[in-house]
């Protein structure tokens, strides 16, 4: 039986396509929208727990691409004849609220895997409860639905080749849902709230720069927008195996990260663009391999829900004691700001600072450097990436960083050799010289090492250890 009047709570699915919770909610005679911007996402925090920090828990450039993201919303669903209301508020106690001035039958929404995420919505079941509305929540954030799983998502491996077998072989893909009608607002008086800038999220402004990768603008709008263009217009699917360990420019990747993690793109939508683009093109490695990606993200989104709050710990899912963790504020501080002396790592997070983007190889080399060479708290690295990264997911953020550090979902030794992987992935030099500008006249063959070089030839290029470029934090040969 369809209730009188719902309102739909949008979280991380700011989308209209294939959104499970907003077409349950649109079998309503009435629907309201409402977003809530929970102050507890912005401004300095502490991390939590034993050894905690403190640290900034949204940066700039992914606030405005939630903005953005929001606003979008916004849009497409007036075009639809409804609204969105927003609200700069925690939303347990924004959503029944809105749902207590309407008189709704039940709240819709999106359910997630992060503990975070889980309190916020335990808190808000609560109340509404309290107020006789019913919450009723979809899981709609992962390619793979839990209920669709070969196991329960408790007795999932944590093993990434086993799991990917597993539902591989066992499981399948549930088509997108179509887009709902979606029904008039209730008559009774909401204002609809403006959508914060960055001052009153207390964050500072997004400064743009030319040599970004690419311009993220947020939303649903964009996000379909550049599947079509990266899978068909620019007709790159076909070559995504061999360039995605790209460094520069926009097209080496499908960079479909930070849609995905707003949900402004459902991943089932982009399975589907892949099959397609199957069908009419061509089918090969790279065609699957971004399948085989978004099952990666899939695996780290079931562990958070699985394991919770111990992929948080220093010691990590698997509890070790025996790494020396060392907290060093001047070394983290040069790590953040890219003055390790290493240029790949440099270079890494300079782009990272000016962007709030990094590729998937340079992230994985600057927390290696971090975690393996620094032996500094990997936590520290993992949420400094969350404040400044603009496709920051909390699952995939943290679990790619524990199982860097070694205390996740790979008990092999994952550290890099910085300059072995920079000499691989950045021949020419080219991604160091866009990002260290004081390097830019070294040839290609000392740009990642400028240490080799003579004080002659420092002299020639005009580059002045300690001085133009610091000296390396740790000994490059000592591997």
């Amino acid at each position: 039986m369809a209730d009188d009047t719902a309102v739909v709570w949008f979280r991380r699915d700011l989308r209209i396509h294939d959104n499970a919770a907003l077409l349950a909610a649109c079998d309503a005679d009435e629907l309201l929208a409402v977003y809530a911007f929970d102050p507890r996402e912005y401004g300095e925090r502490a991390f939590g727990g034993r050894d905690s920090f403190r640290f900034e828990k949204t940066g700039p450039y992914r606030a405005r691409f939630r903005r953005e993201a929001v606003a979008d919303l916004r849009e497409r669903l007036r075009d639809r004849g409804s609204d969105l209301v927003v609200r700069h508020e925690r939303p347990e106690v924004a959503v029944p609220a809105v749902a207590e001035a309407v008189d709704a039958d039940a709240v819709h929404y999106q359910s997630l895997p992060v503990p975070e995420e889980v309190d916020v919505e335990t808190a808000l079941r609560g109340r509404l409860r309290d107020l006789g509305v019913t919450p009723s929540r979809r899981w709609t954030h992962t390619l793979y639905h839990p209920n669709d799983l070969p196991v329960e998502y408790t007795e999932i491996s944590d093993t990434y080749t086993r799991f990917r077998e597993t539902v591989e072989n066992r499981a399948t893909v549930r088509e997108p849902l179509p887009d709902p009608d979606v029904p008039d607002a209730p008559t009774e008086e909401v204002d609809a709230g403006s959508i914060p800038d960055a001052g009153a999220l207390g964050v500072d402004e997004a400064e743009d720069d030319d040599r970004a990768a690419l311009a993220f603008v947020g939303g649903e709008t964009a996000a379909l927008d550049r599947l079509d263009r990266y899978v068909f217009e620019e007709d790159r699917l076909r070559e995504y195996k061999q360039t995605r360990n790209g460094l520069s420019g926009q097209g080496f990747s499908s960079k479909l990260s930070a849609w995905l993690t707003e949900g402004c793109l459902s991943p089932r939508t982009v399975r589907r663009e892949v099959e397609r683009y199957e069908r009419e093109r061509v089918a090969n490695d790279s065609t699957y391999w971004l399948l085989f990606e978004l099952i990666w993200r899939d695996f780290f989104g079931f562990q958070f829900a699985k394991h919770g709050t111990d992929f948080f710990r220093r010691g990590g899912i698997r509890g070790r004691d025996d790494i020396h963790w060392r907290d060093d504020d001047e070394q983290f501080g040069r790590w953040a700001a890219g003055e390790t002396g290493v240029p790949f790592v440099d270079a890494a997070m300079r782009e990272l600072n000016a962007t709030g983007y990094q590729s998937n190889r340079a992230r994985q080399n600057a927390a290696s450097f971090l975690a393996n060479d620094l032996r500094i708290d990997w936590r520290r690295g993992a949420a400094y990436f969350e404040t400044q990264l603009v496709d920051y997911d909390p699952a995939s953020n943290y679990g790619n960083w524990a199982y860097i550090a070694g205390v996740g979902n790979d008990s092999r030794d994952r550290s890099f050799d910085v300059v072995g992987q920079a000499k691989r992935y950045d021949a020419d030099g080219e991604y160091v010289a866009r990002w260290i500008p004081e390097l830019a006249a070294l040839p290609a063959g000392a740009v990642h090492e400028p240490w080799t070089l003579s004080d002659a030839e420092r002299a020639q290029y005009g580059v002045r250890l300690g001085v133009d470029y610091p000296e390396p934090m740790v000994d490059p040969t000592d591997r």
